[in-house]
């Protein structure tokens, strides 16, 4: 049997966040997370879904001759066959990346792919869930995120960004206010007023299309 992979949904649409933020995408989000972030806007993902083999998600995504693909979820390293999925989705030729939350391990990837890690913060409530150890693996063209939710999480986030020496690791450190509770404003204050060498960031879609799935 062809190796299968639960699918909530795949569009196309514009990249809301990260370093491509703006740039046309195809979006393959993958069902099922072991976290349940206070703010998560993708909880639809939990659960249901449709399982599809690898050949036949990557036919679906090939029509869109896109550039960009971008692999999310739920958590999709949830699903072990994530990994192959990710291979044959770089064997297109487009630049791929692969959202995940850093609660599970990323070795083993296709080194093609692009980790976007989101570093877990406290009012999340899922920040004891950070696998630290995912941070060696990760090489400059991969990106950390951290989404904030106060002043708290940004003290945090700054400490977390100090221990680990995570500009150093990553050519791009992401900063995102969470949507209705951290004041875009507010957040990029305290960038200018520390000074720090991080990209700040909104949800481009959410300005957009709302909280509208599939988009």
């Amino acid at each position: 049997m062809s190796a299968q992979v639960r699918v909530t949904e795949i569009f196309y649409s514009l990249q809301g966040e990260s370093r491509s933020a703006g740039l046309p995408t195809v979006f393959v989000r993958l069902t099922g997370c072991p976290l349940r972030c206070g703010y998560c806007d993708t909880a639809y993902a939990f659960a249901g879904g449709e399982l599809k083999t690898i050949a036949e998600i990557v036919a679906e995504v090939d029509q869109y001759q896109a550039p960009y693909i971008t692999i999310t979820g739920g958590e999709p390293l949830a699903q072990k066959n994530c990994w192959p999925l990710t291979q044959a989705l770089c064997d297109l030729g487009a630049e791929v990346s692969i959202e995940t939350s850093g609660a599970i391990d990323v070795g083993g990837l296709d080194g093609r792919a692009i980790i976007v890690m989101d570093l877990k913060t406290p009012a999340s409530g899922e920040s004891h869930r950070n696998l630290y150890d995912n941070l060696a693996l990760l090489r400059p063209q991969d990106q950390i995120k951290f989404v904030l939710c106060n002043r708290q999480d940004y003290e945090w986030a700054k400490f977390t960004l100090d221990r680990y020496g995570l500009t150093k690791k990553v050519d791009t450190v992401l900063f995102s206010p969470t949507n209705g509770e951290l004041s875009p404003r507010d957040l990029a204050d305290w960038i200018l007023q520390d000074r720090l060498p991080v990209r700040f960031q909104l949800q481009l879609h959410k300005y957009i299309w709302g909280n509208e799935p599939g988009r």
